[in-house]
Parts: structure tokens; sequence; C-alpha cells
């Protein structure tokens, strides 16, 4: 069997591999099922705070966090 006379470097081991089957592939977004939102795949929705049709984390609507902050400042 043959075998190699020098070793392969690893700059050329990786320019051979970027052309073939080593490629990173650009994740494409999504269509989030509840908010109809673009997300990333495998991942909770950033806009709604599902996943998979479950909440996984609550958000806070911008206007609510504005209307608290006006009460606190007209209290006290």
């Amino acid at each position: 069997m043959a075998t190699p006379k020098k070793r392969t470097s690893v700059s050329r081991k990786g320019m051979r591999r970027a052309g073939q089957h080593h490629k990173l592939y650009r994740k494409f977004p999504m269509v989030c099922p509840n908010c109809k939102d673009l997300t990333m795949p495998h991942a909770a929705c950033p806009s709604c705070g599902t996943y998979k049709s479950r909440e996984i984390f609550a958000i806070k609507a911008a206007k609510d966090e504005a209307e608290e902050g006006t009460t606190e400042e007209s209290q006290g």
C-alpha cells in the first residue's frame, strides 16, 4: 500500500477540505408558528418567547414597560 513521503500540513489539509464537505453552511431563518416572525431553527423565538408551541420565557411589551415607569414616577 502506498504511504505518503511527506506529512500533509494543516493548511494544505484545510484547503483540501474547504472545497468538499467540511463547509460551514449558513443557517436559514424559519417562520415562528406563533407570531409569524423570523427566528433561527432549534431556538426560542426572540419576539414571542415560544419554542415548539410552549412558552419558554415571558416577553414584556415596550408599551407595558413605559406605562409602569410613568405610574411609578407619579406615585413617588
